[in-house]
């Protein structure tokens, strides 16, 4: 059993020397006091590194849990798409299998991708399901007028909208006139379509100005045969070929006034007898009692009064327009639809 240096006696192995040197050590420290307050200072630093030690060790606790939750659901994100588990293409590789994307093939046609399954689907394959179908204004091989996306598409031009035509059919039972103002896209590019444009109004004859106006067309309104405003584009992009309608409907609240009728100034033809003292006359053809006066006939030919409206779409932008005239109108409303596939 070792004893301490205290506990050892001078016969316990330490010669003479060795104790001198013992006993002057003890006198030199013996004087030596702790500083005023150490004690208490160790009271508190002592429970503080304990302290810090605990919350080192459970931040460092918290960091591996977070480490092997995070690392391993990145990996299974990025092998979804893929047999390197690279977290750094995790975000990208979320991106692609998190939703579809839409763009057009180099022949013009439309592409979906989605759910990884890398299916490609385009116009010239025939894809009935896909949204919209070939509109170019009735010629075989154009494109769907209608994408998901406009971005990077420029807006329509005056050279993109090269064919402008409008049309107005014969009155319904009610009166009202429908119609079609079609705009095809000539060029060999695609272009965008951002709204119907606007409509402007113009008189003659018979109208009254102040009795004609415009409405954009909403469900339950006069214009009933005009198509439901649910169907409706905000927006679309117009292939080569393609067209894209704004349909119209004349709503009469008045017919036009019919004419008036004119005296006719021509007399009877039948000659003024000359009196006679009986009252009659040699030709038999009066009685007596005529006072010589001609009846004057008046012609009432119930003709009405010419009126018209003419209605001009300009296309979003002013770049192209159509007109049409509406004949044997002199009061109503416009009624006007945003942008339709042409059908």
């Amino acid at each position: 059993m070792n004893h301490g240096l205290d506990d050892q006696s001078p016969g316990e192995g330490f010669d003479s020397d060795e104790l001198a040197l013992r006993r002057m050590l003890h006198q030199a420290v013996q004087e030596i006091e702790p500083r005023d307050g150490t004690l208490d200072h160790l009271r508190q630093a002592v429970p503080a590194r304990r302290a810090r030690k605990r919350q080192a060790l459970v931040g460092m606790a918290a960091a591996a849990l977070f480490i092997g939750t995070a690392v391993p659901a990145l990996l299974h994100v990025s092998g979804a798409t893929g047999s390197d588990a690279d977290p750094l293409n995790a975000g990208h590789s979320s991106q692609t299998q998190g939703g579809a994307s839409q763009g057009k093939n180099p022949d013009g046609g439309e592409s979906t991708s989605g759910g990884g399954s890398g299916k490609v689907e385009g116009k010239d394959k025939g894809d009935k399901d896909s949204k919209g179908s070939s509109t170019g204004g009735g010629s075989a091989g154009a494109g769907d007028p209608s994408a998901a996306s406009t971005v990077g598409v420029p807006a329509c031009t005056a050279t993109d909208l090269g064919s402008a035509t409008a049309n107005s059919g014969a009155p319904d039972a009610s009166g009202a006139v429908y119609g079609t103002f079609r705009y095809t896209n000539t060029a060999t590019a695609a272009c965008t379509i951002a709204g119907p444009g606007s409509i402007t109004l113009a008189v003659a004859g018979a109208a009254d100005y102040s009795k004609v106006g415009q409405l954009r067309h909403t469900a339950g309104d006069a214009a009933a045969s005009l198509p439901d405003p649910s169907t409706e584009l905000a927006s679309l992009v117009l292939q080569p070929g393609a067209s894209y309608d704004v349909k119209f409907a004349w709503v009469p609240s008045e017919t036009c006034p019919v004419q008036g009728g004119d005296p006719d100034p021509t007399p009877d033809p039948t000659p003024d007898p000359s009196p006679s003292e009986t009252g009659t006359t040699t030709e038999g053809t009066s009685t007596g009692g005529d006072t010589g006066v001609t009846t004057q006939l008046v012609r009432e030919d119930g003709g009405t009064a010419d009126g018209s409206v003419t209605i001009t779409n300009s296309a979003e932008g002013g770049v192209a327009a159509a007109t049409t005239t509406v004949n044997n109108a002199c009061a109503g409303t416009v009624y006007w639809t945003g942008v339709l596939a042409a059908s």
